[in-house]
């Protein structure tokens, strides 16, 4: 066990599976009391079990992101459990080919963009509003993390809606970041590249060529591979931590390269 984040009442949500699972139990991993937030119950539990198998503190809440009510009870969950919120860390997403097969901008339904929308940049900007009464009295250094996309950079096929939400969280980023800085709570996001997670295999096996998608996900990285979980949770600790206490309003790329040039080899 470390001490990083020693102490600190984290809030992780998609923390049932992928990058979300992988930042709660390295955030448990180094001092945190981690509030484990998923639809999916099950899968938040399985999170939870490994953190305290670890020696890790940690509670479950089920959490719909399209329900604000929910997104206020887990605010008020996190706050009476532990006695107050120092990290939010704004993981969950979903892509469209999760939801649907028509995803190209000319064929996407209308209610498949506004799930999409409504997950990834509007639950965020509720997720901040309901923590700020609790993050603004911390003493342990709040941090708002957001998990952004190289995709908030540069488009990928089949992506319209899952690209504009992810440039949205960018924005939203660095505006929370000047807004909130005379609280003392910083604010950053990290941009990933394709990393190997249940949503980018989702997204390679919904298209109808897959090696062309591969070459996508993984042709432009200069490191060629998928980058793994435990890799972006190091930076999201890092981020929610008091080592980076001087930086607010960034956005960390993770990309193995892409955005250093964003080729794709044949």
């Amino acid at each position: 066990m470390g001490n990083r984040l020693d102490g600190k009442v984290c809030i992780v949500t998609g923390g049932g599976s992928g990058m979300g699972r992988a930042c709660a139990i390295e955030m448990a991993t180094q001092g945190g009391r981690v509030v484990v937030a998923d639809i999916n119950e099950a899968a938040a539990n399985e999170t939870l079990e490994a953190i305290l198998a670890a020696g890790g503190e940690g509670i479950v809440s089920v959490c719909n992101l399209r329900n604000p009510d929910d997104i206020r009870g887990l605010m008020h969950l996190a706050a009476d459990r532990f006695g107050g919120i120092d990290v939010l860390h704004n993981n969950a997403a979903v892509h469209e080919t999760d939801l649907t097969a028509r995803t190209s901008i000319e064929e996407l339904p209308e209610d498949i963009w506004d799930a999409v929308y409504e997950i990834n940049l509007k639950a965020i900007w509720l997720a901040i509003k309901f923590a700020f009464p609790f993050l603004k009295h911390s003493q342990r250094g709040p941090a708002i993390v957001n998990v952004a996309s190289t995709g908030a950079f540069v488009s990928y096929p089949q992506a319209g809606a899952y690209c504009a939400t992810k440039g949205g969280v960018l924005m939203l980023t660095k505006a929370a970041a000047v807004d909130l800085a005379p609280h003392n709570i910083r604010c950053n996001c990290y941009c990933p590249g394709a990393i190997d997670t249940p949503m980018v295999k989702k997204y390679y096996e919904a298209a109808p060529d897959k090696d062309a998608i591969m070459s996508v996900l993984t042709g432009s990285h200069l490191i060629r591979r998928l980058g793994k979980p435990e890799e972006i949770a190091k930076l999201a600790c890092f981020l929610a931590s008091n080592d980076s206490s001087f930086i607010t309003g960034a956005a960390y790329v993770i990309d193995g390269g892409t955005l250093a040039w964003r080729g794709t080899h044949s």
